[in-house]
């Protein structure tokens, strides 16, 4: 749970820094460029931001091999949390009562998976399966374009939700895997979904962030990322929870999310030229 935490904290931090980098290579064009990726690579903030992602990543496989799903992925919903603080520490916004009420009502929903959650499923699904879940990673290709074609705002919302489908299907895939021995991920096909629906979501969610309101992103990013797979993981791959307890963990799910959402209105980022130097990082 702690390794599951972390990764919040990591995911965070990464997706602050991304919204500001984002927003950096602004493009009203229509669609989704592939070529956006490539041009933050080039963005400081951005890089950083993928080192936390790539250590929040190491924490959450941990927390997948013991975990179950649903548990996991409404954890790293607590990485709006992280969002919310660092926007008031180094955008200077303020929180009211009502977003100080939110990070307790998420902090209160995740004491509750955690006291209910037994543990993770001994199912790894099937060799079919597998094989869905690379369909599926495919799939993202055409629904995130489909999704960048459409007009303001629902191209942001449907981009978010595109990004957490992918960053969901990642999630599912490492949890999945039997064996994370190199011969057997070699020939695993959801080691390649992990990897096509990791990339894909990054792409997508930074399209989002490019011109879009990163509250309804960040929103809709939460429900792809979080709903879909802990459903996957209660429904067919054994999840459970505490005998007696299933009222406690469906409760403590939709708490800890609907605290999140409400505290994703706090993505809303300046853009570089307007936006103050975070403390400690100047000159960096």
């Amino acid at each position: 749970m702690l390794c599951a935490l972390f990764a919040a904290v990591c995911y965070g931090v990464a997706s602050t820094m991304q919204a500001v980098a984002a927003r950096s290579t602004r493009d009203d064009r229509a669609g989704v460029d592939p070529r956006l990726l490539f041009r933050l690579l080039g963005n400081w903030r951005y890089l950083s931001s993928l080192v936390l992602d790539v250590v929040g990543l190491i924490a959450q496989v941990t927390a997948l091999r013991s975990l179950p799903l649903f548990l996991v992925q409404a954890a790293l919903a607590a990485s709006i949390v992280v969002t919310a603080l660092l926007a008031v520490r180094w955008f200077g916004l303020r929180l009211s009562w009502t977003e100080w009420a939110s990070v307790a009502i998420v902090c209160a929903g995740l004491a509750m998976l955690g006291a209910a959650a037994e543990s993770q499923g001994a199912g790894h699904g099937s060799r079919h399966f597998h094989y869905v879940l690379l369909v599926a990673a495919l799939a993202l290709v055409v629904l995130g374009v489909a999704a960048g074609r459409l007009p303001d705002p629902a191209r942001t919302a449907a981009l978010g939700l595109v990004s957490g489908m992918g960053f969901g299907t990642m999630g599912t895939c490492i949890r999945v895997m039997p064996d994370l021995a190199p011969a057997s991920l070699i020939t695993d096909p959801a080691t390649y979904a992990a990897i096509i629906s990791g990339v894909l979501a990054g792409l997508f969610l930074a399209a989002a962030l490019q011109r879009g309101g990163v509250v309804a992103a960040t929103a809709m990013m939460l429900i792809g990322e979080t709903v879909p797979p802990s459903i996957v993981g209660v429904v067919l791959l054994g999840d459970h929870t505490r005998h007696g307890w299933v009222p406690v963990a469906g409760a403590g799910f939709v708490v800890a999310v609907a605290g999140a959402l409400v505290l994703a209105r706090f993505g809303e980022i300046k853009p570089p030229s307007a936006e103050p130097v975070p403390a400690g990082v100047a000159g960096a």
